[in-house]
């Protein structure tokens, strides 16, 4: 597949979302698709995993509360693989509790940003943050 250029014929940022609401993941894909990143959908945890080791995108998007493998144990496999590593992760979440944050962040992600504070604009303003500090292209 030949990467896509955005405006300044850069490549653009192919991004992951991992995310089990149907309506949620419909409208990010849409949104960074809008954006003019590359979005890619996996809708549970295992499979989540699975499509970053084949994809190796320059972003993941990970919910926590997914089917078949939790969010947290996606970050931490994630992590442990050497392919995966240095993918940079924000979790996007409802989960808001201080400890669950933490953990998060422990496990190495990004940034922690919980849905219902953010609105989507806000959200593709943080991975263009995010992948600014990768040295990635991002929408510019």
């Amino acid at each position: 597949m030949t990467p896509t250029k955005n405006n300044n014929d850069q490549p653009r940022a192919k991004l992951l979302l991992i995310e089990d609401d149907t309506f949620l993941a419909g409208m990010y894909v849409t949104k960074l698709t809008l954006e003019s990143y590359q979005a890619e959908l996996a809708t549970d945890g295992k499979s989540g995993l699975e499509k970053a080791k084949k994809l190796k995108p320059d972003l993941i998007l990970l919910d926590i509360l997914l089917p078949k493998m939790n969010g947290f144990d996606v970050l931490r496999a994630l992590k442990k693989d050497a392919a995966t590593k240095n993918i940079p992760v924000i979790l996007l979440t409802n989960l808001g509790q201080k400890d669950d944050v933490v953990k998060g962040l422990e496990l190495g992600a990004a940034d922690y940003l919980i849905k219902a504070h953010f609105m989507p604009s806000e959200v593709i303003a943080k991975i263009a943050e995010v992948l600014k500090q990768q040295g990635k292209h991002g929408r510019d």
